[in-house]
């Protein structure tokens, strides 16, 4: 599989990924639980289809010494006793915010048990993540980025 289209050499392309990058450093930096993010990018790149993201992201997260079983279980993350209500409550978030179309939104009752996981910066966090991921998808989705080569840190 070859990609429709390249970043390298493409202004505009380049820049709308800096600063797509730089907001996911921002988060990155922030009080939201690392394994959090990474569960989190997994869940929304499944749901969107997104092969490079969910190679990139397990690959992330075990190389954060996230567990091959925790790893594993994401797609399925209802059924499984791996995971903190806190990170079943952000696995929900990232489900209805990448499902938008699909209901009216996030429920008040979802963003109220959000509100008890999280304080306002990480629920910042997870907010913005749950965007920034959506946009990366999208992006690699509809130019058919290949999946498999990612290795752990490539992209600083």
């Amino acid at each position: 599989m070859e990609a429709r289209l390249s970043a390298s050499g493409n202004p505009i392309a380049e820049r709308t990924l800096k600063h797509l990058t730089s907001i996911n450093a921002t988060i990155a930096n922030s009080p939201l639980p690392t394994a959090t993010q990474e569960l989190v990018k997994i869940r929304a790149s499944q749901i969107n289809g997104c092969g490079f993201c969910v190679d990139m992201h397990t690959k992330d997260a075990a190389a954060s010494g996230e567990s091959p079983v925790r790893i594993n279980l994401v797609a399925g993350w209802r059924e499984a006793t791996v995971y903190t209500d806190a990170e079943r409550v952000a696995l929900e978030l990232a489900e209805q915010g990448t499902r938008l179309a699909d209901s009216a939104g996030v429920s008040d009752d979802l963003w109220a048990a959000a509100t008890t996981h999280y304080d306002e910066a990480q629920l910042s966090s997870l907010v913005s993540l749950i965007a920034v991921i959506n946009a990366f998808n999208r992006i690699n989705v509809i130019t058919q980025q290949p999946a498999g080569d990612y290795q752990p840190g490539q992209f600083g």
